[in-house]
């Protein structure tokens, strides 16, 4: 009697040939997003003097790195990640020692720090929907990407609260500009790594037709309509992380309390969100991603109404604690739903969408939960930013056929079976490598 395979580990997907070492170059360019933005504003503040202009040059750097995300996906699904990603890299790293070298000098005008912001943000490489594509089309096997996407998001959120200590660390035995400059060498130096990995050129450019147009699929109504609900949720999970920071304060001040209950808040935001994350990846679930996602968000959104109502630091906490546990697999999913609804030649777009969606979402939520702080009570704001979640969950799901994604290089044999060669990987545990339309998951 045959025993069934173990469920692929962490560590399994790790030992995926070449996994580990463009898995460490991504995140080594992904680090440089982590670090820019505090070593950015702290850099034109001294260099200004003024917290409007710094504000207003890192609104122009970031809305140009957000908005323009999907478009510099759109380079690498058409060139392929070498060709795409190195030259948007050095680019980006050269406009941000440009950035450093004009903050250095006091006295610069303020339109030519956001002009050459707003050029350095628009050439960010999209590291991170470059990685899970290459995660896509490495493992096949819907569990081993699961795991793969919770590992992928939880190491960004870590990257994110690593960041800003770096820089930390950095600014006390040198100018902020310092900090700017670690940024370019990070991304440079990152990205670099990861085109020169052998499995770098796995997500292959999109084939174009005879003559010369578009691939087919990679637009559209339908295409649009299986991206719907990923990306609307990512909005919303964005609106209501970035409320919570601002409302914890808001909290915190009401109460008289010091800048530690904030701290430890939002750490556990953090940790929540990183538990969650891990626990996502490890568990075997029997319902598909599109079924899971809206129960995400309104977890989410009904925890950080319970947070309005805590009484105490202790059991804002522990609200918050239980919002983060489902920050990361809402996230998660919803990047794993994108890249099971990408067409041919769409699958780093798909990822940025969402990483756009999450973006944006963060700003808006900061800029309105800003204005209602201070006209509605501190429940009442809670409880907006967490419908706000909870109306995410009731965007339907439509699945688009399951012959239009993606199905990894092996696939692209239709005259040959995955099952029938099983030495072709070696993955430890595989059951089916079929993809089945709305299975789970990461981002």
């Amino acid at each position: 009697m045959s025993t069934p395979a173990p469920r692929p580990s962490y560590a399994a997907v790790l030992r995926v040939p070449h996994a580990r070492r463009t898995f460490a170059a991504a995140l080594v360019g992904r680090l440089s997003y982590g670090t820019v933005s505090l070593a950015l504003m702290l850099s034109l503040t001294r260099s200004t003097g003024s917290y409007a202009v710094a504000g207003t040059v890192m609104a122009v750097f970031g809305a140009t790195g957000v908005f323009l995300s999907p478009y510099r996906a759109a380079l690498v699904d058409r060139h392929g990640p070498r060709r795409a990603l190195l030259p948007m890299a050095l680019l980006h790293a050269a406009l941000l020692c440009v950035l450093a070298a004009v903050c250095g000098r006091s006295g610069t005008p303020a339109a030519v720090l956001a002009v050459t912001a707003a050029f350095a943000g628009a050439c960010m490489p999209p590291l991170g929907p470059t990685m899970r594509a290459v995660w896509a089309e490495l493992l096949p096997d819907r569990a081993m990407l699961q795991r793969a996407y919770s590992l992928d998001g939880v190491a960004e959120e870590l990257l994110f609260v690593s960041g800003p200590l770096l820089v930390g660390v950095v600014i006390g035995f040198a100018p902020p500009t310092v900090g700017v400059v670690l940024s370019a060498v990070l991304v440079a130096v990152g990205t670099l790594a990861f085109v020169t990995s052998p499995v770098a050129g796995v997500p292959r450019p999109a084939e174009r037709a005879k003559d010369g147009s578009a691939p087919a699929g990679g637009k559209g109504a339908g295409q649009g309509r299986a991206l719907l609900q990923p990306v609307a949720v990512a909005a919303c999970v964005g609106v209501s992380v970035s409320a919570v920071d601002l409302l914890v304060v808001a909290f915190a001040g009401q109460r008289g309390l010091g800048g530690s209950t904030v701290a430890w808040a939002l750490a556990a935001l953090s940790a929540g969100s990183a538990v969650g994350g891990l626990l996502n990846g490890a568990i075997a679930w029997s319902s598909s991603a599109r079924a899971r996602l809206p129960f995400l968000a309104a977890g989410l959104g009904l925890c950080l109404v319970a947070a309005g109502l805590a009484s105490g630091v202790g059991t804002l906490v522990v609200a918050v604690a239980c919002a983060g546990l489902f920050v990361a697999p809402a996230l998660t999913t919803a990047y794993l739903i994108a890249d099971e609804s990408a067409a041919p030649g769409f699958r780093v777009r798909a990822g940025a969408w969402c990483n756009t969606a999450v973006n944006a979402g963060g700003s808006a939520g900061a800029a309105a939960v800003g204005l209602l702080v201070e006209r509605l009570p501190l429940p009442v704001c809670f409880a907006v930013s967490g419908a706000v979640a909870v109306a995410a969950a009731l965007v339907p799901g439509r699945r688009r056929g399951r012959s239009v994604g993606w199905r990894g290089p092996l696939s692209r044999r239709p005259s040959r079976s995955r099952r029938s060669h099983p030495s072709r990987r070696s993955h430890p545990s595989r059951p089916s490598p079929s993809r089945p339309s709305g299975v789970s998951d990461r981002p």
